[in-house]
């Protein structure tokens, strides 16, 4: 049995004057929490709009579980696609029982209980939703995605506009239903919090897809190296033609890529006669690693 949870292939799509989608391709496998990052307008909505069966492209194909688009798939995933939509008057198992007759289960209540649990709001079970803050209507909405217990979730931003406590709230939520065997698929633009919860992302810039790949792999592919020293002129001298790119040089410390190990650039110092007081070596963080591909 396959591991393969989504396969899109050169999706393409095109409003009026728009190409939103320059046809992207990836795969998701089973168990992952897959990130679809890029700045506002790069096409992360759309792509999962286009998923979910709410937009079709104009070309392209994608998947669900090797059944195409088989409508069957949709009782397999749940989503929280942009901003969530309850009755304010009602309270969430009021709301939630709405969405399981919409979603014909059999036994609505016993669900309601479990996924209100999962998402921590069991003793606000009988609280209006309009005394909800934005973290609890955000976690009102992953609740309802949970409902029918399904394999996929697929979040739209679900930690935009949170506070601390809420953005800590969601992300340890996302963690625990992973635990669970739910593979995640989650579009957003906070890079520090996709950083602590993602195994596998896209970096998309304007409708395309311009990195793919494991998490550790894209923050390691460039090591940053700095150096302290007294002499920086004569470190920059003899490093020139090694330096890939340079971050910052100021304060006689010198931030930079380079194609040297840590261990050789120490050795071509020393055999210089030319000592640093400090050198070591920081990976970057996805933030740096984005925005490295985004301005490339």
């Amino acid at each position: 049995m396959s591991d393969t949870i989504l396969e899109v292939t050169d999706l393409d799509k095109k409003y009026k004057d728009v190409h939103a989608l320059g046809g992207i391709s990836f795969r998701v496998q089973k168990g992952q929490i897959f990130g679809i990052l890029g700045p506002n307008g790069s096409g992360k909505t759309t792509t999962l709009a286009i998923l979910l069966g709410i937009l079709k492209p104009n070309q392209g194909t994608f998947s669900w579980f090797g059944n195409g688009t088989d409508d069957a798939n949709r009782k397999r995933i749940g989503a929280l696609l942009e901003t969530p939509n309850f009755y304010p008057y009602l309270n969430a198992i009021d709301n939630l029982m709405i969405v399981a007759k919409i979603k014909d289960l059999t036994e609505p209540m016993s669900a309601i209980n479990d996924a209100l649990a999962k998402v921590g709001l069991t003793e606000r079970a009988k609280s209006k939703f309009k005394s909800y803050s934005l973290g609890m209507k955000q976690r009102l909405a992953i609740a309802s995605a949970l409902l029918s217990n399904p394999e996929v979730l697929v979040l739209d931003e679900p930690t935009n506009g949170l506070d601390p406590m809420g953005i800590v709230d969601i992300r340890s939520l996302i963690l625990n239903l992973k635990q669970e065997g739910k593979t995640i698929v989650i579009a957003s633009h906070i890079l520090d919090e996709m950083e602590k919860i993602c195994t596998d992302v896209i970096i998309m810039q304007k409708g395309k897809v311009i990195r793919t790949g494991k998490l550790d792999e894209i923050i390691q592919d460039k090591e940053h190296i700095f150096i302290r020293s007294s002499e920086l002129s004569k470190v920059k001298e003899l490093l020139g033609t090694h330096v890939l790119r340079l971050v910052s040089d100021k304060n006689n410390v010198i931030e930079f890529t380079s194609d040297l190990s840590s261990l050789e650039i120490n050795k071509k110092l020393a055999q210089a006669s030319v000592y640093c007081e400090e050198i070591y070596v920081k990976n970057q963080s996805l933030e740096q690693s984005f925005l490295s591909h985004i301005n490339a």
